[in-house]
């Protein structure tokens, strides 16, 4: 039987030679130096032979023990060169379908479904949240232990909805592995109803006339980046989602027919269509947009470019950020919150509900799967938009006493 001390001594010649322990073991040298642990056996009538490491990375007690296993295995019929050619086949099978790759793969699929900015929200998210063993763990092996142990830290930060969005992303990728053979259960099925319901707040919105006129005043005198100051005159005036505004690019912008279109594909999903939105522009707003055209780059593709980022938009956090500045937090008024003062305003000076929502672009799903008519009402929204325009002059303008501008009352 080898000691380490006789194989110490065994040194490189000519040709590979082979010392021999016990029951087919052996230890291999080669002519570069190497020591090689080898197990020759015969299986079915023919001799075989498999590698367990190399010395003295591998002891000779760990080379035992490994020795006397294959032994066991071959006795019971294992052929061990094709079962670790098989556990290389499934290792490698494991690693190429991870989540990370099967995420990865799924955004690659959906490229013509969703927005680009939509796909690489989604990837930042889970790239971010989810822990690296998470990511790098079969998807086979995920359980819905599993997909909690990453959810509950979520949740007792008090970030509930962040949780159920990182669980419905989650179950994308899983449902495309379902639907590609790769596992049998989507894991964010099974641990619904483990996590808190999400508590649904409306976005901050002021609707009394004399508190809006003074945040009129207030973004008048906001001194930030002149980009930022017209991003937030423009957010009441036209009461767009924030994402639209702050992708708004020239291209969109009809300064003569005094009108912005935004494609389908910069849209919130309608009856699960992306719907192509017009939004007439009032006088007021073309004489902001004209002003931001004299400041703007040749070659600028966004109204609003990003400061830090050249080529991007500006960020989703500007205007919220800027509002802060002015003194009015996340409680108090919002981006998003100004379609609420605007639906709200409008409906209380007699404008038409369905001519109210259609610029809101709420499209109900029955319309949606009729003929869509992406100018419905738009006589109505170009006179609405430009007494909403000129209404907030009159807010800004007149402190204390406001005589609202009521819509005509049409059949």
């Amino acid at each position: 039987m080898l000691t380490e001390i006789k194989i110490k001594s065994l040194k490189p010649r000519a040709k590979l030679y082979r010392v021999a322990d016990q029951g087919g073991l052996c230890i291999e040298v080669t002519p570069g130096g190497s020591k090689l642990w080898r197990y020759r056996h015969r299986i079915h009538g023919k001799y075989t032979m498999v590698s367990f490491g190399s010395w003295p990375e591998v002891s000779i007690a760990e080379a035992r023990r490994k020795h006397a296993a294959a032994r066991e295995s071959v006795k019971a019929g294992t052929n061990l060169a094709t079962a670790r050619q098989a556990a290389k086949a499934q290792a490698a099978l494991a690693a190429a379908n991870t989540f990370e790759a099967v995420k990865e793969e799924w955004l690659g699929k959906n490229r013509t479904r969703y927005a680009a900015s939509t796909l690489r929200q989604i990837a930042r998210h889970l790239d971010t949240i989810l822990p690296a063993w998470f990511r790098s763990r079969p998807i086979r092996e995920i359980t819905p232990a599993d997909m909690l142990e990453v959810l509950r830290p979520i949740e007792e930060r008090g970030h509930v909805q962040t949780a159920h969005t990182v669980r419905q992303r989650c179950g994308l990728v899983f449902r495309y592995a379902i639907a590609t053979r790769r596992i049998d259960r989507d894991p964010t099925q099974d641990i619904r109803g483990a996590l808190p319901p999400i508590v649904v707040r409306s976005q901050s919105a002021l609707t009394d006339p004399v508190a809006i006129g003074k945040l009129l005043r207030a973004i008048d005198g906001y001194v930030g980046f002149p980009t930022t100051r017209a991003a937030l005159k423009l957010a009441p005036i036209l009461f767009p989602r924030p994402a639209n505004l702050r992708a708004m690019e020239w291209s969109e912008i009809d300064f003569d027919g005094a009108v912005w279109t935004i494609p389908a594909d910069k849209m919130k999903k309608a009856g699960g269509t992306r719907l192509e939105h017009l939004t007439p522009l009032p006088t007021q707003a073309l004489e902001i947009l004209r002003g931001l055209r004299a400041l703007a780059k040749d070659g600028d593709r966004f109204v609003f470019p990003n400061t830090q980022r050249p080529g991007k938009c500006m960020s989703g956090s500007t205007i919220t950020m800027a509002l802060r500045a002015l003194g009015y937090d996340g409680e108090t008024q919002t981006g998003h919150g100004f379609r609420a003062t605007a639906s709200t305003r409008l409906n209380e000076m007699g404008w038409r509900e369905d001519v109210i929502e259609r610029q809101l672009a709420h499209v109900p799903r029955n319309k949606v799967r009729r003929a869509y008519n992406r100018a419905e009402y738009m006589d109505e929204r170009i006179q609405m938009m430009q007494a909403w325009a000129d209404y907030l002059d009159g807010l800004r303008t007149a402190p204390n006493k406001v005589t609202p501008i009521r819509a005509r009352k049409t059949a």
